[in-house]
């Protein structure tokens, strides 16, 4: 699967999720996920039309509205929740 190789690919870029990361490519998106430390995933924006994406949107805007400190989009969910749910969307 695609969005697979996306996750492994920022995945492996390590731990250290700064607003300061390398420039998103042309059709991705950055987004910052975790409870406590924040990691950085690397996403297609084609992702912002599915459904189960735009779930986790909504619950991002209820926590941290459209003014957050991290500068990027942040989801508040753990990393193991949101490479199960996006590692579905796209086959």
């Amino acid at each position: 699967m695609a969005i697979r190789k996306i996750l492994r690919r920022s995945l492996s870029r390590g731990k250290e999720a700064t607003s300061m990361s390398p420039k998103v490519p042309k059709g991705y998106f950055a987004v910052y996920v975790g409870e406590e430390k924040k990691k950085r995933f690397i996403m297609p924006v084609s992702c912002l039309n599915e459904p189960e994406f735009q779930e986790l949107l909504s619950m991002a805007e209820e926590e941290y509205g459209f003014d957050h400190r991290m500068g990027g989009l942040t989801i508040p969910c753990s990393e193991d929740i949101f490479i199960n749910l996006t590692s579905r969307l796209v086959p």
